[in-house]
């Protein structure tokens, strides 16, 4: 078990949420589905919360009514190893939902995520401060995330 767990707050669709994401991540599984009793707040016998497994982190989601909304204020960040798998989570997690700027997409229940190449992380941290700069004004300019557009920017090509 993690010290730290996210939990996702929706109004009525934390199971399909969590049957979304397990399916989408690799490695993931469902957990435990707690259901409401006579004491509410929710129906008898509806979802109250779902947990799972989402490649080996830990997420709770809750289905708490209407009365706090989800907002990209928070976000999940996915590192990817490669363009494939960048490719692959963005056209998942995007699926019904909204591209972003800068690898940032919402997906079809309102929670915000950053598809992000690892190659970013490291150009950013070997990087020069013009190497850097080149990088980030490739980043601001596009919506998925790019490679190939990121390595010419730091080559300076």
């Amino acid at each position: 078990m993690n010290k730290i767990n996210p939990c996702l707050w929706f109004d009525n669709q934390a199971e399909d949420a969590m049957n979304f994401y397990v399916a989408t991540f690799r490695n993931s599984k469902l957990g435990a589905i707690a259901r409401y009793g006579d004491a509410g707040p929710g129906p008898k016998g509806s979802v109250m919360t779902v947990t799972a497994t989402l490649d080996g982190q830990e997420f709770m989601a809750l289905n708490g009514g209407p009365h706090f909304k989800i907002s990209p204020a928070i976000s999940f960040i996915v590192n990817c190893e490669t363009q494939a798998e960048v490719d692959d989570m963005w056209t998942k997690l995007s699926a019904g939902g909204a591209e972003q700027q800068c690898g940032w997409l919402t997906d079809k229940f309102g929670v915000s995520w950053q598809i992000v190449p690892t190659a970013l992380g490291e150009m950013m941290k070997s990087g020069t401060g013009e190497q850097r700069e080149r990088v980030m004004k490739a980043v601001l300019a596009m919506i998925k995330l790019d490679i190939a557009t990121l390595k010419a920017a730091f080559d300076g090509k």
